[in-house]
């Protein structure tokens, strides 16, 4: 991302030694050595504060790209959260495969993880430490704090929302640990660090929709470049449209309507529009587009890792390809399509494009051979005018976590399970195809708007972002026999997988440590 207007967010991170120690497994979470006196002298500390718990997203600790890690005795390109969020999302599904034998990949390729996964755990890991890092937040800027430190009335002010955009990121990770996880413990500022206890999925789900509600009064409205790579009341709609579109998955209870309201809240907002380009949503300079409403920034010389978009990137590439289109100094010769996801595009489907098939088969006969599966550098280094990233190695390249398009197809599949707004929803769908076709030819009538159209229709649209696993628990999918893909339950042409895959396991380091933790059913 370049020339970025909330750039010392980011930098202001580097410089904070927050203090926070992490670990390995999830037992406990990490503790915190922050004090009044070693940290919050400098009213600009509080600013900070807030930029490391956004860069948790981004960077793997307080170093770019390595060197003193947020966890410790791990791989810190391995470790960081965008990269274990963007493999537990999408390895297991229909979209990709990744050909390397590290210990626990080939496991997520294919379904088949145990419990003491170790990209599972650390996701886990991560996820508590975005939790702790924000309750030290929120304890350090009580108002009791704020007035032995004599804060201003205006950094109060400033604080004031800072603590919302803390408590959205927050939220953020426990929705992310609610849909891989189940239930969590639910760790408030005021609670005992450790052992926490094991609340249940419909208590998670319930503390989040509360949660995500009590703090849009205090987010700022999205503003354009202003407030690009800040949690906004728009992406606090995204997420509460998340939490109820999955919510008869998390609680067996269906949200449908109140989905399909807090989508049309960030669609009516006016705040956002399709970009015309779409191939500019996925380039180093995509902090212009007009569709991104809450992106991981990502700098090739700010918030420098091994992790996030730099492996998405750079591990896209291999075979004939040259590094050199993409705006990066080396292929990795990882991840690929599996055919499935490949064959659902129409050959008039513009998205694509930019599919790289020159000495690439479709089939993944063999997982670790990148010339097994069609490579798809959907995320690329390079801008939209056709120049490169400010760093070849560490991309500039945003991640799109929540975008304009998934509100339009959220609204449309909220619309079809409900039966209401039915016009509206393929409006926004044909939209959605008429961008992607460069015309109306891919337009659809009404009676083709159904479920499966809609899932499909994810796939194309969001391929690689992150979505489909959460997507194909909700349509009943990925588990089961209904729907195979290549290598599902570890078989060339699929096999039919137990219902408990639906969840990750609580890793087996976690239940050692900490008796008041249960183990997922069937693990």
């Amino acid at each position: 991302m370049m020339n970025r207007t909330h750039k010392v967010l980011l930098v202001t991170a580097t410089v904070l030694a927050l203090g926070l120690s992490g670990c390995t497994d999830a037992t406990t979470l990490p503790t915190s050595t922050i004090t009044d006196a070693n940290v919050f002298k400098d009213p600009g500390s509080y600013r900070a504060f807030l930029a490391k718990i956004y860069a948790g997203l981004a960077v793997s600790g307080q170093q770019g790209p390595a060197g003193n890690p947020d966890l410790k005795n791990l791989d810190e390109g391995f470790s960081q959260y965008l990269r274990l969020y963007w493999e537990v999302q999408e390895l297991p599904t229909d979209e990709a495969v990744i050909g390397w034998g590290d210990l626990g990949l080939p496991e997520l390729n294919t379904g088949l993880w145990a419990t003491n996964n170790g990209f599972v755990t650390t996701m886990l890991a991560r996820i508590s430490f975005q939790v702790t890092m924000v309750n030290e937040f929120m304890r350090q800027t009580t108002d009791a704090k704020l007035s032995e430190r004599g804060v201003s009335a205006s950094l109060r002010a400033d604080i004031q929302t800072f603590r919302a955009e803390a408590r959205f990121l927050r939220a953020l990770s426990y929705w992310h640990g609610l849909d891989l996880f189940g239930g969590l413990p639910i760790v408030e500022v005021n609670d005992p660090a450790n052992p926490p206890a094991r609340n249940t999925r419909q208590e998670l789900y319930d503390y989040l929709v509360s949660e995500v509600n009590a703090i849009i009064p205090d987010l700022p409205a999205a503003n354009g470049a202003g407030t690009y790579g800040r949690a906004t009341k728009e992406a606090a709609h995204m997420l509460l449209a998340k939490l109820y579109l999955n919510a008869e998955v998390y609680t067996g209870t269906p949200h449908y309507a109140e989905a399909l309201n807090e989508a049309s809240a960030v669609i009516n907002s006016g705040a956002f529009s399709l970009d015309a380009n779409w191939r500019h949503i996925f380039e180093a300079d995509n902090n212009t587009s007009p569709e991104i409403i809450f992106p991981v920034i990502q700098d090739g010389i700010h918030t420098r890792t091994w992790g996030g978009m730099t492996f998405v990137v750079h591990a896209a590439c291999g075979g004939s390809m040259n590094n050199a289109d993409y705006g990066i100094d080396g292929c990795w010769w990882g991840l690929r399509l599996k055919p499935e996801a490949y064959n659902r595009y129409e050959a008039a489907d513009l998205r694509n494009a930019y599919f790289y098939t020159s000495g690439q088969n479709v089939t993944v006969t063999s997982i670790g051979n990148f010339n097994d599966g069609i490579a798809a550098p959907k995320f690329t280094n390079k801008t939209s005018a056709g120049g490169d990233g400010s760093n070849s190695t560490h991309v500039d390249t945003d991640f799109p976590m929540f975008r304009l398009a998934d509100a339009y197809l959220m609204y449309a599949e909220a619309a079809v399970r409900t039966g209401t707004n039915l016009t509206e929803a393929l409006g926004y769908v044909n939209a959605i195809r008429e961008r992607a076709y460069g015309g109306t030819a891919g337009d659809i009538t009404a009676p083709q708007l159904t479920l499966q159209f809609i899932l499909d229709e994810r796939g194309r649209e969001l391929l690689w972002e992150a979505h489909r696993r959460s997507d194909l628990i909700r349509f009943g999918v990925f588990t089961g026999g209904t729907y195979l893909w290549a290598w599902k339950g570890g078989v060339l042409a699929g096999t039919s997988t137990d219902d408990h895959l639906n969840l990750y396991p609580i890793p087996a380091s976690a239940l050692a440590g900490n008796p008041k933790l249960t183990q997922n059913p069937g693990y």
